[in-house]
């Protein structure tokens, strides 16, 4: 293999790519590109790919699970002090706590239970990650998230009545629609709150959600390869 092909093969060659690609698509949309944040997502990959991706100068990373965050990043953060940790996927009542002594960020405040613990250990722990609802845009019945009409309601109960700092919504959105109505809906329900994060777009339209206002990009296979499920 050449070495071209080589670096194209690795994790930080396909980081290179997608933040060109990520760079690319914010000056197309007139955006700084430095207004967007690349997360890695390392769901099921181990901490060497990790590693791989810090020492091509990553410093934003998005776990799924909580038990996995565990299992990986204390050591991370240990030697890596100025890495940054999202959760991302759906949270249970029983790892708020730990989710809270881990994360930078918590992208998945998907309901009131959710937002009432997370405001309890914050208050325990003296930890104030940045926190974001998820906000399920396709309203599907399997999916975690606030309906959109609900949205409002549900930030205002989080800020006034737990005193919790909301900075953004997130959304995921169904696989067989078109992501660009979604990501427009993401982007008005934000402005209409006055939240300025926007957490959308994973490898398959991330460019796409650049051009309507993303501030997160949450990308796994494309830099971290096939996941591993076993």
């Amino acid at each position: 293999m050449s070495a071209d092909a080589e670096q194209a093969s690795s994790i930080a060659g396909r980081l290179a790519e997608v933040r060109a690609e990520i760079a690319a698509a914010a000056k197309a949309a007139g955006r700084d590109p430095e207004s967007v944040k690349l997360i890695a997502v390392s769901k099921t990959h181990p901490a060497d790919a990790v590693e791989e991706a810090i020492a091509a100068g990553q410093r934003l990373f998005g776990e799924n699970r909580v038990q996995e965050a565990l299992d990986k990043f204390p050591a991370l953060k240990e030697r890596h002090p100025d890495i940054e940790l999202h959760i991302i996927g759906p949270l249970q009542s029983n790892k708020v706590k730990d989710a809270v002594a881990i994360a930078d960020c918590i992208q998945s405040v998907d309901r009131e239970k959710i937002a009432k613990a997370i405001a309890k250990e914050m208050a325990e722990q003296g930890r104030r990650p940045k926190l974001l609802v998820q906000v399920n845009t396709g309203e599907e019945p399997q999916k975690a998230g606030i309906p959109p009409a609900e949205v409002e309601a549900f930030v205002k109960m989080c800020r006034d009545e737990l005193g919790l700092e909301i900075a953004g919504l997130m959304c995921i959105p169904p696989l067989d629609e078109e992501p660009a109505l979604h990501f427009a809906l993401l982007e008005k329900l934000a402005t209409k709150l006055g939240l300025s994060e926007l957490s959308m777009g994973m490898s398959g339209d991330y460019e796409k959600a650049v051009q309507f206002g993303a501030t997160y990009v949450r990308v796994g296979t494309a830099i971290f390869g096939a996941r591993d499920y076993s």
